[in-house]
């Protein structure tokens, strides 16, 4: 069986403000030491949000998105390379176009996500707590936009899949053929290299929700687009380590740390992130899975080697 590849993420403002063990991303330092310690127990893909604020109502573009600070995305990211070789994927899909490019522009990422659904989520795991919403649309000229700057400054995509509306999206934006809003037919090839790389999210709360469980992950991976490699995110802390052992058995990723589950087991919060990726190694190991090392997982997610 191929090895496995972890990626780590650690952001958990949104998802479980309650976290006594979370780092804030304005302490810059502190986040870039928590990826630093996942990348010793295993990580090598560093699945950052960089430091942000978040928009506080619907914007009069019709979104309600993610701000980031260019000075802190630098410092953790300069912070993580100087450490090791991990792969560096700037999180949040969450961010408007022309900020995520100027990152690209600035920081060179090896990876970027985007959310080939529309973001429809609803963090609110705490009825106590205010809900975090996160919402826009992503329509297929945007898609084509995203993937045509993406292939020009050499950022692969990592392609955020909510539920198979993505795979729908994928097969538009893979097959070059689009119209403008001008009712203009153009052709534009290749713009998504290969192998993809989606992370297939289940239990994250908002109208794309897909269910937190192994029928439904099998579904999604019976309906994988060819030549694509798949990582799984779940957010439902009762059957996020079933999720996790579930997908390592069938051949796939994980995505670990505390913005998806802060739990090392029911109800106990683990102290660090690396702790999270400690035991996802051990499961693997218990079924005679290897985790990939750096250089290997460049070669799986399809990247050249580091230099």
């Amino acid at each position: 069986m191929e090895k496995l590849v972890i990626t780590v993420t650690t952001d958990s403002a949104g998802s479980y403000p309650r976290n006594p063990y979370l780092t804030h991303c304005d302490d810059t330092k502190g986040v870039a030491e928590e990826y630093i310690r996942a990348m010793n127990a295993g990580a090598t893909i560093v699945h950052t949000h960089g430091q942000y604020k978040s928009d506080p109502v619907i914007q009069p573009d019709g979104k309600q998105l993610s701000i980031p600070n260019v000075d802190g995305w630098r410092y953790i990211t300069e912070r993580v390379r100087a450490a090791g070789e991990p792969i560096v994927q700037f999180g949040l899909a969450s961010m408007r176009l022309e900020q995520k490019l100027e990152l690209w522009k600035e920081l060179s990422p090896d990876m970027s996500s985007i959310n080939f659904n529309s973001h429809d989520e609803y963090f609110q795991p705490d009825p106590d707590y205010p809900p975090t919403p996160i919402y826009s649309i992503h329509p297929i000229p945007e898609l084509r936009m995203y993937s045509s700057l993406a292939k020009k400054h050499g950022v692969k995509q990592e392609i955020e899949c909510f539920n198979t509306g993505a795979y729908w999206a994928i097969g538009k934006i893979r097959g070059g053929d689009f119209w403008t809003e001008d009712g203009v037919r153009e052709f534009e090839k290749d713009l998504l290299p290969e192998p993809l790389w989606l992370t297939l999210f289940f239990g994250w709360a908002g109208q794309g929700w897909t269910p937190p469980t192994p029928k439904a992950l099998q579904y999604m991976v019976d309906n994988l687009p060819p030549r694509a490699n798949f990582s799984m995110s779940c957010m439902d802390p009762p059957n996020y380590w079933s999720m996790v052992a579930h997908t390592i058995a069938i051949g796939g990723h994980v995505r670990i740390g505390m913005e998806d589950c802060p739990f090392i087991e029911a109800g106990v919060y683990a102290k660090t992130n690396a702790e999270l990726v400690e035991k996802a190694v051990r499961i693997a190991r218990e079924i005679g899975r290897e985790i990939a090392s750096a250089s290997e997982a460049r070669e799986i997610v399809g990247l050249p080697a580091s230099t």
